[in-house]
């Protein structure tokens, strides 16, 4: 019995076969293609779980790809990832935007493209939309699931509460949380700290991401800033 029906689009052979071949193995019903006009004739006759396209691409890049497939036509439930090389963040984020839910770094090695199709493809069959478990901002990866920060290709482990605060104020980027909504959403409403507490985890914060990414509001509170 299948697991799920893939389609990978990349124009790079030895890409397609290696993908494939381990999604084959585990058990999916794979539909492969080097072509973009090609992926959307297969996505109007098809029905997919997990559409896997490679971000950069010379006739048709997964940007625009991805925009068509959720909008010209109309794909609006089929979970889509992309394939990115370590250099692609910028481009990255435009493709985010264009509607793709997660991506998988290159080089992919087997065993962790088949725990994260594996993991993706689980709780799609739960039931509704997979939240994808990282989010990027300019180069800074937020891993919601590892509880890990990577940046400029660096992995950072926060303590709990650095990553819970910058989890929050990255929640909804350019918005000021006031300090109250943080104690609150962080540290819970219950428990008495100490006012110099929020202070003291941002200049934690600071010190390992960046002056930059957090601003001081004076007297509201901080904002997350991702284009910084």
């Amino acid at each position: 019995m299948s697991k799920g029906k893939i389609l990978i689009v990349d124009d790079e052979e030895d890409i397609l076969e290696f993908v494939s071949y381990n999604l084959n193995k585990e058990g999916y019903v794979v539909f492969k293609c080097a072509h973009p006009e090609e992926a959307l004739q297969l996505c109007k006759s098809h029905s997919f779980d997990l559409i896997i396209l490679d971000l950069m691409m010379p006739e048709m890049d997964g940007i625009e790809l991805c925009f068509k497939i959720r909008n010209e036509i109309g794909l609006k439930d089929v979970f889509i990832t992309f394939l990115t090389a370590r250099s692609e963040d910028y481009s990255l984020i435009a493709g985010l935007n264009a509607g793709a839910d997660d991506y998988i770094k290159k080089p992919v090695q087997p065993r962790v493209l088949v725990t994260k199709i594996n993991s993706l493809m689980k709780r799609l069959k739960k039931g509704g939309a997979v939240e994808s478990t990282s989010d990027l901002f300019n180069g800074l990866i937020i891993d919601k699931e590892k509880f890990v920060v990577i940046q400029n290709e660096k992995k950072l482990y926060l303590p709990k509460k650095e990553f819970e605060l910058l989890l929050l104020l990255s929640s909804v980027p350019e918005r000021v949380f006031t300090r109250e909504e943080i104690y609150s959403k962080v540290w819970g409403d219950n428990l008495i700290v100490g006012d110099r507490t929020i202070d003291v985890h941002i200049r934690k914060l600071r010190e390992k991401i960046g002056e930059h990414i957090i601003s001081t509001v004076k007297g509201v509170g901080y904002r997350f800033n991702p284009a910084s």
